[in-house]
């Protein structure tokens, strides 16, 4: 009788794990001044198999925004994409000054050491879709990310 009822629990398990398919690790929200309407998410993503985070949303802000940031001849030029390619197995690190999250219209100021929910839409093959949830914590103006080590980049 035990042994199904582990074989059971077990499978259960993995299920769960195996439906978890995008882990966010790093992640922070850059602190704001009174009155500053904007700031930006940073985290690393990282997909089991080949997905694309297409879209965010946090009820601190009007609207959430998937930007890149980068050099346009002299330039530094940030823009809005549709989505950031998550490839199989590499994390993506979305940092100042390449791929991040912009929440726009922020509904209050964020202050250091508090904590800002996010939630991610990444869609997978065949139109699946997987929502993650994060609760990043707000860091200092003067906050810069340690750089990651080997850390693949998205190509949109």
């Amino acid at each position: 009788m035990k042994k199904p009822f582990f074989a059971l629990i077990a499978s259960i398990a993995f299920a769960a794990t195996a439906f978890a398919q995008t882990t966010v690790s790093e992640p922070w929200v850059r602190a704001t001044v009174p009155q500053q309407k904007a700031s930006g998410a940073f985290m690393q993503l990282r997909s089991a198999d080949a997905a694309r985070l297409v879209s965010a949303s946090s009820p601190v802000a009007k609207s959430v925004e998937i930007h890149k940031m980068e050099m346009v001849g002299q330039m530094m030029k940030m823009r809005e994409v549709d989505g950031i390619d998550l490839p199989a197995g590499e994390t993506v690190n979305l940092a100042s000054g390449g791929y991040h999250i912009m929440l726009v219209g922020l509904n209050k100021q964020l202050k250091e050491g508090e904590n800002v929910p996010l939630s991610l839409l990444v869609e997978r093959k065949q139109g699946k879709r997987e929502t993650v949830v994060v609760n990043a914590p707000v860091k200092a103006l003067t906050y810069a990310a340690p750089k990651a080590a080997g850390v693949g980049h998205a190509h949109h």
